[in-house]
């Protein structure tokens, strides 16, 4: 275990970045910083275009855009319009449940491609794409619309994805929705997200719920949920405890969230935004034209849920107040008995994160809750205000850095010595084959949910699980090897 004051992680961070040239150095220092709650803005540079030729874990805007905000909704088709592999890589890999019969009323694990060739490119795809959603009409007629997700060589040929969608909702009396976030737009998936969004603006707020508002009569205390894609289950975690406190949760979206959900949420009275990264510019959409005030939420652990339940209840009356404080002193028991478990084994082990989405902030009360220590976060592809929240949930001295390449990741793990780390897929056989503990924390590692009280439990029971199974008995970091057997290693290679 590796206590670094601010000096040595600074050295540390200096230390790794000898091995660039000049200009890399230069560009690569403007990511990496020691963490001070008293700084208020821009700890470091983020959303950047990656160093070239290094390693980056950083997804593409058609990853933004279909593998996030669009993929999850499952009773619309979401056709990935280019050659088939961007779609089928992007099929069922993040574990977005949802309730319905796979090929009848959801469509959420099916491949939908136009499957580009080389003619495609040659002459366009607009004909082949108007065809597949007529193919799709006649085989899937359940289906309560369309988005065309456009892959790289749609912006480059120049197919007319609008023209064609337009046509097709005439046709079919259903949203067909073009969304142009062809990969190589912007520095990562997160301009995907902001494009996606924009795209529900313009074509599905724009029917203003033509086909469930005469349905739907408007309540005191409707939310929605926005920015949870139900991963392992975990939007459910969340309207469980909603629901218990009283309020009525309209819509969630994507995960789990249907077409008719998404058009109604014009009409609650909050949104409540649980990725504030992927969703936050159809949040503040909506409070500048409908007047619908978000806040964003963190149910990871029970300190963060108690203070989200207790925020989220500060937007209404006595009765949702009151609900909340039910909810919370219900399940304290519960998650007295899971500290009561699982710190002992737990405290004072030591994480770095390294995370999309919200979860380099957000998971930190969780590990707090259980006595362990996040000593170093980042993100693939956050902006400033990201950074701006993560900094007051860091303690000082420990290690901030911003689409940090394979390279660094793997010296710093060296250096700092944690106990767990938590990552994507890319990164957990490195750190497994160096005998370090690891966590997938993308999609809970096929496991979850994570979030909500149930969540906890699950959430603490993984990490035990992680930490202190056997198997790492078997093997060795390499800053626990010896000398002599690292010698040995090395003339055997």
């Amino acid at each position: 275990m590796s206590n670094l004051t601010r000096e040595e992680t600074e050295a540390l961070i200096a230390e790794v970045l000898e091995v660039y040239p000049e200009k890399a150095k230069k560009d690569r220092a403007k990511h990496l910083a020691v963490n001070d709650q008293s700084v208020e803005q821009k700890c470091v540079t983020s959303n950047r275009k990656s160093l070239p030729g290094v390693m980056t874990v950083r997804g593409c805007a058609y990853a933004g855009s279909k593998g996030v905000v669009w993929g999850p909704i499952k009773d619309m088709i979401h056709i990935s319009h280019g050659p088939v592999g961007c779609g089928q890589y992007s099929r069922a890999g993040r574990r977005n449940y949802y309730v319905g019969m796979t090929g009848v009323n959801t469509f959420g694990t099916m491949n939908f491609t136009s499957d580009f060739q080389e003619k495609d490119i040659v002459f366009g795809g607009d004909k082949k794409l108007a065809r597949l959603i007529g193919e799709i009409e006649g085989l899937f007629p359940l289906h309560k619309g369309i988005s065309v997700q456009s892959e790289c060589p749609i912006g480059l040929i120049g197919d007319d994805i609008e023209a064609v969608s337009k046509k097709a909702a005439v046709e079919l009396d259903k949203p067909v929705v073009p969304v142009r976030c062809e990969g190589f737009r912007g520095v990562s998936q997160s301009l995907g997200h902001h494009i996606a969004n924009d795209a529900i603006r313009d074509w599905v707020f724009g029917r203003d719920g033509r086909d469930v508002k005469t349905e739907f009569v408007p309540g005191p205390y409707d939310v929605s949920i926005i920015g949870d894609y139900n991963i392992g289950g975990d939007a459910w975690s969340s309207r469980i405890l909603l629901e218990e406190m009283g309020l009525r949760v309209v819509a969630q979206w994507s995960g789990d969230g249907t077409l008719a959900e998404i058009e109604l949420t014009p009409r609650v009275k909050l949104n409540l935004i649980h990725c504030y990264r992927s969703m936050n510019y159809i949040a503040r959409h909506m409070e500048e034209k409908y007047n619908i005030p978000w806040i964003e939420y963190n149910f990871f652990g029970p300190t963060k849920i108690a203070e989200s339940l207790r925020a989220i209840a500060s937007h209404f009356d006595d009765k949702i107040k009151a609900g909340a404080e039910a909810v919370i002193a219900r399940y304290q028991p519960m998650v007295d008995a899971i500290v009561a478990k699982y710190k002992p084994r737990l405290e004072a082990k030591r994480v770095m994160l390294y995370v999309g989405g919200l979860r380099p902030r957000h998971v930190i009360g969780s590990y707090e809750d259980l006595g362990m220590e996040v000593v170093g976060t980042g993100y693939e592809f956050g902006h400033n205000d990201d950074y701006d929240r993560t900094i007051k949930e860091m303690g000082n001295a420990t290690l901030i850095y911003d689409d940090v390449t394979g390279f660094e990741f793997e010296e710093f793990v060296k250096r700092v010595k944690p106990d767990l780390i938590g990552s994507g897929i890319k990164e957990k056989y490195i750190f497994q084959k160096m005998g370090v503990p690891f966590r997938q924390m993308h999609s809970w590692d096929y496991s979850g949910p994570y979030h909500g009280y149930d969540g906890f439990a699950i959430f603490a029971r993984d990490m035990d699980m992680t930490i202190n199974n056997p198997c790492w008995k078997q093997m060795q970091a390499p800053w626990l090897k010896k000398p002599e057997a690292a010698e040995e290693l090395a003339k055997a290679a």
